[in-house]
């Protein structure tokens, strides 16, 4: 079973456009160091939770939006050894001014079922 890092993070809404194409050189980052497959979602449909909420896990405000992103590596060793690289990348900086990285919340999964 492959390997996933998965994010969500509140970007503004007017930074909508930057934040795809820093998205599209970030793909190609991580496609050059072994992702499988790179996908980054804009929420569209993301209701407010009475106890909890993606909303509420990234602290969005009115004028953002949450984006979720995943990434779907072949093994997690793939994954823990291009991390290093990755960050070390200047396309992966170039975020900095688009959304606030403190409040992403982000962590990997081990697939479990794939139909």
């Amino acid at each position: 079973m492959t390997f996933f890092n998965i994010y969500v993070a509140a970007v503004p809404k007017a930074n909508k456009d930057q934040f795809i194409t820093h998205a599209e050189n970030v793909a190609a980052l991580f496609k050059e160091n072994g992702v499988i497959k790179y996908i980054e979602t804009w929420g569209v449909d993301v209701p407010d939770g009475e106890i909890t909420s993606f909303h509420k896990a990234v602290q969005k405000s009115d004028d953002e939006d949450v984006v979720v992103g995943w990434m779907q590596w072949p093994s997690k060793e793939i994954a823990d050894a291009a991390w290093p690289k990755i960050m070390e990348d200047p396309r992966m900086t170039s975020h900095k001014e688009l959304f606030d990285g403190k409040r992403m919340i982000y962590g990997g999964f081990e697939g479990i079922v794939d139909a």
